[in-house]
């Protein structure tokens, strides 16, 4: 397998973003939004690497991430 192919790049950075945006979630749920979707992103890199139980695990995280967004925003909007 080659070190840096198209998909370990592409891998690389969806999960540097994840990262980034879970380090800033407490200061906009945006990040929150952002995190989910980059959770997506490292779902399908999990199933196009072939390592579908990583797939799955990121699918749910997604999904517990725009549950999170989805509560903070509309807590945000009521506070208004």
């Amino acid at each position: 397998m080659q070190f840096l192919s198209p998909l370990n790049a592409y891998g690389s950075v969806v999960l540097f973003l994840m990262m980034i945006f879970y380090i800033k979630e407490n200061k906009s749920s945006k990040y929150t939004l952002l995190f989910g979707i980059m959770c997506i992103g490292s779902s399908a890199y999990g199933f196009l690497a072939g390592t579908w139980p990583f797939g799955i695990i990121e699918a749910v995280w997604a999904l517990f991430s725009f549950d999170k967004f989805r509560k903070l925003y509309g807590k945000s909007r009521n506070d208004h």
